[in-house]
Formats: structure tokens, sequence, C-alpha cells
């Protein structure tokens, strides 16, 4: 089976349908779990995927079509930032909707398709050797460090009781 996003910088009607169909897979996944893990209503988990998903296409269309060197997350980040911030005519649609996706659903998800995708290179993975191993451990566990700290920090900044 041919990989569904073949990281070419052209983007192709066959490359589009390909990014599509993987996010309306993993957008299905995800509201099935929100809904079982969470009870939050099918119907506001879609249109909150639908929107991460817009976002998710938007930003990789501008990474590889304006002429800067940035990557889609930016561009994806700072999309919903506009998108959600209060005042901005979309806040409170944005807000509410994509609040109703929780994370965990999107990682559980997401996680089992780098295992997939792991699984069918099993040979190169364990050709990187233990301290491959040990740099992604410490580099995935520093990045939640690091955003549990300063969630920490801006809750404790707004008042919010923790």
């Amino acid at each position: 089976m041919p990989d569904l996003i073949d990281g070419s910088e052209n983007i192709t009607v066959h490359g589009i349908f390909n990014w599509i169909l993987l996010l309306a897979i993993f957008s299905i996944i995800t509201v099935i779990g929100n809904y079982i893990g969470y009870k939050h209503p099918i119907t506001d988990s879609l249109i909150g995927m639908f929107i991460l998903s817009l976002l998710t296409l938007a930003g990789v269309w501008m990474e590889r079509y304006l002429p800067f060197n940035i990557s889609s997350i930016i561009y994806i980040s700072v999309m919903g930032i506009i998108l959600a911030f209060p005042g901005m005519p979309t806040s409170e649609f944005v807000s509410y909707y994509v609040s109703k996706i929780e994370l965990l659903s999107i990682v559980t998800v997401f996680l089992a398709y780098v295992g997939i995708g792991m699984g069918k290179s099993w040979n190169e993975f364990k050709a990187l050797g233990l301290r491959a191993i040990i740099v992604t451990v410490l580099v995935i566990a520093s990045t939640y460090l690091g955003a549990a700290v300063v969630a920490h920090i801006v809750l404790v900044m707004t008042g919010v009781p923790v």
C-alpha cells in the first residue's frame, strides 16, 4: 500500500484527496473515542474535528506554496489562535466546537497511526539503536513537562485555581 502522504513539495489533486481521506478517518476515530470516553455529542465533535482538519489542510497548503520557510504547524497554530481570539467574529463558534475535542482522544489516534507506521519499518527503527529510543523518550517527556509548566504558570497568572 503506498503512503497516503508522500511528502512531495507539490500538492496534486491525488495528494489533497489523500490528505482529506486521512483526516476524515482520523476525525471519525477521534469523534468515536470522544463520544465513548468523554460523552461529548457526536455532532459537536464532528464540527470541531472539521474545523481542525480545515486548519490542517490550510496550513499544509501554506507551507508548500507561500514563499516563506515556515513549518505548517506554525501556520496552523497562528490561524487557530486568530480564529479563536476573543473579539474575533469566529471566536465563540471555534472555541465552543474545538473545546468539544479532548486532547487525549486526538493523541490516542495519532499514536496508533505512528505505531502502524513504525510497524511497517520496524527494521529501520531497530537500526537506530538504544540511543535513539532514549533521545525520543526524553524529547517527548521534556515537551510534555515544558507544556505542563507553561500551562500551570498561565493558569496561576489568570487566577484559575489549580
